[in-house]
């Protein structure tokens, strides 16, 4: 419906987006806070922690993101992290694959803070964990190099130098590479003790690069005899051991480990606690510390606040302004939109040019109406989309972001289809954004979408040249490369991309083939959500197939043109009986597969199936009356409107020439009827040694296996058989059945 079309850059629609932002800022939802975030330096801009894929950025995959400190605008889907995760159990036309990762994303896990006093001070250093059963073993700390603490504990200590030049080399790597197995675990100490709350003993504070700031609190304890890369760590820089837990029937030795012992156990050097397998302990553990208010039980999700700052011109602004005296100033509701400048100097080397515009950034203090200046960030592009999908049902409502009424009406989202890359970034934040909609009282519903199909890729094999690298397929002749004659290396089937050159124009194809013949091949390549191989000898088959579609009604044509399709109430032979309940049978498939599952594959295969019955009754030597045909006529006729939504070109034209005015699209679409479906039943004779023990009823398109099998778990037939060995099982055309024993 094109009359609710509409641009989310368009100030229309990025105003309420503006509005959202100072309802939600209004109510906490959105902060602004000095914070270590990713950079990328190709996009000159934050990037979310879910942008950041394998340590790249997510649009630049060839470019290593690194930690930077800078004020970030965020929002607090956090709040929303137990509701969120609660309802992954309450989608069930999601993709379980998609539920898993945003259960993995928000990572709820249950353990305890932990408080270690820092020696010579009254502060504590708070550490969350989930094994809170060895905290007796904990030989010292590490905090990661953004932890807000560190700077200051150093300041002035003889180490201070060493730990802040640790610190910035460490910040240039992202946290993917500093957690990767492969990195060597590095960290210098601080100079500082904090106690081990369970021990009283004195530990050691270091600062490590495998420790991130945004899991737990930014600090651990470190375990080395229980956890095998504290145990490196330990052994690397000489710090001491201490095991807590041991297995059910032998002791251990600091000194002769060679790895963490990390499997369950008795607990031993424990205090009170000796004695307890390890993990009965957990909970006693955390409330023997609470006791003495060094810990309490909690709750802990890997999942942060959403930074929506980015330093592009690309993107709603953020409707804020800094006055001296006034501080951080919302932007009137009246004064919305913030609208983008349409004329200013993009700069060459990336960036956004917002912060050197006066003419945007120059304004005026709503509350003293002295000078004050805009916020230049604008909003990740991702706020954007989390709500499109409401604004369809109202497009020019201009009283408020969305109509209610009109949301109830349409909300949710029936069928949602995306790929699986937009798991944890858009269809996240989607379900975030919603909730709150939902409690801002625009909308009711808690949950975008109802049903979501992610679709797979279209992959091919590479084909890799040593000295021009990545090669197009017509780049390729005869196993070699065209530019140079060498031997081409046939690479893995990948997603088809420009990078590896994998691609096929689609323009070619269909001036080979047809646009029919590779909508075909694609859609019955594979089921929509599982990865489709290009393959030439694929697109060849559809093209066949097509053609035999197209000769069975122009070979035909004279015969069927001159009668109406059979739609019941005659005799019917068993051949046309077959034919007509194949038509029936496949109606049914189809629709099912279509409507409920999306899988034009196996929908595309019930249908080849019902043209080849066609085909060889065809080329039989039965007789072919006024009937006949016009069950014939009702299957090619079915056959063509079921095929219609897949190759809707051919099918027109076939629709024309069987005799129909209008266009196929018009057509209501074919319905089954049950009482067609009815298989036929035989009656086949049972035989036990060659005599008559029993007869059943089968399906008269029974295979001989499906008949032997219903013959021995006959119950007539089992009692004579008894214990006896079953020699051989003789089915004879399928009418009569001897069991041998």
């Amino acid at each position: 419906d094109w009359d609710r079309e509409f641009a989310t850059c368009d100030p229309d629609y990025y105003k309420w987006e503006q509005l959202v932002f100072l309802k939600m800022y209004e109510r906490g939802l959105a902060y602004k806070k000095r914070t270590f975030v990713n950079w990328c330096d190709k996009c000159q801009s934050v990037l979310a922690n879910e942008q950041v894929e394998n340590g790249r950025c997510w649009r630049h995959t060839d470019q290593e993101v690194t930690i930077k400190e800078m004020d970030s605008w965020f929002l607090k889907i956090t709040d929303y992290a137990e509701e969120i995760l609660e309802y992954c159990d309450k989608l069930p036309g999601w993709p379980e694959r998609v539920l898993a990762m945003q259960r993995n994303w928000i990572g709820k896990s249950h353990g305890a803070i932990i408080k270690f006093p820092l020696v010579d001070s009254d502060e504590v250093i708070e550490v969350f964990t989930t094994r809170q059963d060895t905290v007796f073993g904990a030989t010292f700390l590490c905090f990661a190099p953004e932890h807000p603490m560190l700077k200051k504990i150093v300041r002035g200590m003889p180490q201070e130098k060493e730990v802040l030049e640790f610190v910035e080399k460490t910040l240039r790597m992202d946290s993917y590479m500093r957690t990767a197995d492969y990195t060597e675990k590095e960290g210098v100490f601080t100079g500082r003790y904090c106690l081990n709350p369970a021990t009283g003993e004195q530990i050691p504070i270091y600062v490590a690069n495998f420790v991130l700031f945004d899991y737990g609190t930014g600090a651990i304890m470190a375990v080395p005899t229980h956890d095998q890369r504290d145990f490196e760590f330990a052994k690397k820089y000489g710090l001491p051991l201490r095991v807590v837990i041991k297995p059910p029937d032998r002791d251990l030795d600091e000194e002769t480990m060679t790895e963490a012992y990390v499997e369950e156990g008795i607990l031993v050097n424990s205090g009170p606690f000796n004695g307890m397998k390890n993990l009965e302990a957990l909970d006693s553990i955390a409330e023997y510390l609470e006791s003495k208010g060094l810990g309490y039980k909690t709750v802990n999700y890997r999942l942060r606040d959403w930074g929506i700052s980015r330093q592009r011109y690309w993107g709603a602004p953020i409707p804020i302004i800094y006055c001296d005296k006034c501080g951080t100033v919302p932007v009137p509701e009246e004064d919305l939109p913030v609208m983008l400048p349409l004329d200013l100097d993009m700069r060459p080397n990336g960036g956004s040019p917002l912060p050197f515009e006066p003419s945007f950034y120059e304004t005026t203090c709503p509350k003293c109406k002295g000078k004050a200046r805009r916020e230049t960030d604008t909003m990740d592009t991702f706020v954007e989309s989390s709500w499109y999908f409401i604004r369809y049902a109202c497009p020019h409502y201009d009283k408020g972001p969305i109509d209610r009424e009109k949301a109830e009406y349409w909300m949710p989202v029936d069928q949602y289809i995306g790929g699986i890359e937009h798991a944890i970034l858009h269809l996240l934040y989607s379900r975030f954004y919603t909730r709150v909609l939902r409690d801002l009282g625009y909308i009711s519903v808690s949950e975008p979408f109802t049903n979501l199909l992610t679709q797979g890729m279209v992959c091919k094999e590479t084909h890799e040249c040593p000295e021009h690298g990545y090669l197009y397929p017509e780049e390729v002749e005869e196993g070699k490369c065209a530019l140079c004659g060498r031997e081409v290396i046939v690479g893995n089937t990948v997603k088809m991309s420009k990078s590896k050159k994998n691609v096929v124009d689609p323009q070619s194809m269909i001036d080979a083939y047809g646009a029919d013949t590779v909508r075909m091949f694609c859609l019955f390549a594979a089921p929509p959500e599982k990865d489709l191989e290009w393959s030439e000898q694929g697109v060849e088959g559809a093209y066949r197939f097509l053609n035999r579609l197209w000769h069975l009604v122009t070979d035909n044509l004279q015969y069927v043109q001159d009668v109406d399709a059979f739609t019941g109430g005659k005799e019917l032979s068993s051949e046309l009986r077959s034919i007509h309940r194949k038509t029936h049978q496949t109606i049914k498939k189809v629709t099912h597969d279509i409507e409920s599952r999306f899988h034009f594959n196996t929908a595309i295969s019930a249908v080849m199936e019902l043209i080849n019955e066609v085909n060889q009754f065809l080329h039989s030597d039965r007789e072919k009356d006024e009937l006949a045909w016009a069950v014939i006529r009702e299957a090619i006729e079915t056959s063509v409107i079921l095929l219609s939504p897949v190759v809707p070109h051919i099918t027109e034209e076939l629709w024309r020439m069987l005799g129909h005015e209008g266009y196929l699209l018009n057509q209501p679409w074919p319905e089954y009827d049950a009482n067609a479906l009815e298989e036929e039943k035989r009656l086949i004779v049972l035989q036990v040694n060659g005599k008559v023990r029993s007869r059943i009823e089968l399906p008269a398109s029974s295979t001989e296996e499906e008949i032997e099998q219903a013959a021995l778990a006959d119950e007539r037939v089992k009692r004579f058989v008894g214990d006896r060995e079953v020699k051989k099982v003789y089915v004879i055309k399928k009418k009569l059945v001897n069991v041998v024993v």
